[in-house]
């Protein structure tokens, strides 16, 4: 089969999908006639045919898939002017806490933030499906351990938790959060 062709049949089955479609299922396509390898090949090169198009081919936790750049965002949201959903900054801040320590208790997160935690918080972050139950802390009471899901990672666009952006990278959020250690100032090498 020629990579071309492979090409073809990839951008098809991507577009026309609608969810991400694991590496799996995408060698299947070819039912043994192209490698893993092979079909990773004509993936990136179809990554790359698309660069400066409205659409990226990127790979996300649960595979790869075709999704609009943010230059076309504003646009795009013309064809369905609904809001999306707005969520608070203690929405926020938890979901940070649990991304980047998970597993997490409530207490942990509590710790960490400076402030009690609202149910409706948790709440609304799993019947979001970003985070779930992965355990309970072999502790007093048992407490419930949250971690992020594969679906936080596909609606963040990210293949998994090690694109994380590293805190030091991180946007300054404000104040410091109680809890945290501050960032040791950097050491001068000259004496």
């Amino acid at each position: 089969m020629q990579r071309d062709e492979a090409q073809q049949i990839l951008e098809a089955a991507l577009l026309c999908a609608g969810r991400p479609l694991p590496l799996a299922e995408l060698v299947a396509l070819f039912d043994g006639t192209l490698t893993r390898t092979e079909v990773l090949a004509a993936l990136h090169d179809l990554r790359q045919a698309w660069q400066g198009r409205g659409l990226a081919l990127v790979e996300v936790a649960d595979g790869w898939r075709f999704q609009s750049r943010p230059h076309v965002h504003p646009f795009l949201q013309r064809l369905h002017p609904e809001k999306p959903p707005r969520y608070s900054r203690a929405v926020l801040e938890t979901l940070a806490v649990i991304a980047y320590r998970q597993p997490v208790t409530r207490g942990d997160i509590e710790a960490i933030r400076g402030v009690t935690l609202g149910t409706p918080i948790l709440r609304q972050l799993e019947e979001r499906g970003w985070i779930e139950v992965v355990g309970h802390r072999d502790t007093v009471g048992r407490p419930a351990l949250y971690a992020t899901t594969r679906q936080f990672l596909d609606d963040m666009g990210l293949p998994s938790l090690a694109a994380l952006p590293a805190l030091h990278d991180a946007p300054d959020p404000g104040p410091e959060l109680p809890g945290l250690d501050p960032a040791p100032p950097e050491q001068s090498s000259t004496p």
